[in-house]
């Protein structure tokens, strides 16, 4: 998510301006449950297009008219600059984390990709 990122109310407002891509990858990540996160290379490869590096751009850009935090890095790393916000989340929805270690920089935790992974399942309507 970046500064550039839309609020969240005003998606709709701007939807017919997306890029239809951009519409794609949002989409999925409306679809993950709370308490699930997918990586960027997930979702790329739920729509069966493009890469991680394009996913992330779309949610640099666009992501902050949904759920940003449950679209990840593969590592379990929290996203840079906005860590105590995507915490904060993580805590509330009860993502798995996996607690920081003391060498662990800023001791902060990391997801617990096992647990917090979410691949979308038969059920998950609309996947491509």
């Amino acid at each position: 998510m970046s500064e550039q990122s839309p609020p969240q109310d005003a998606r709709e407002g701007y939807a017919d301006a997306l890029p239809e891509y951009a519409e794609r990858v949002l989409d999925v990540a409306e679809r993950i449950p709370p308490g699930r996160v997918m990586t960027y290379g997930d979702v790329a490869e739920w729509l069966e297009e493009g890469g991680p590096r394009q996913v992330g751009r779309v949610m640099a850009l666009y992501g902050g008219a949904v759920p940003w935090w449950r679209v990840v890095r593969a590592d379990g790393v929290l996203l840079s600059g906005h860590e105590l916000r995507a915490l904060a989340h993580y805590r509330a929805e009860g993502t798995p984390l996996r607690e920081a270690g003391r060498t662990t920089e800023g001791h902060l935790p990391r997801l617990d990709m096992r647990r917090a992974r979410w691949e979308g399942g038969a059920d998950a309507e609309g996947h491509t």
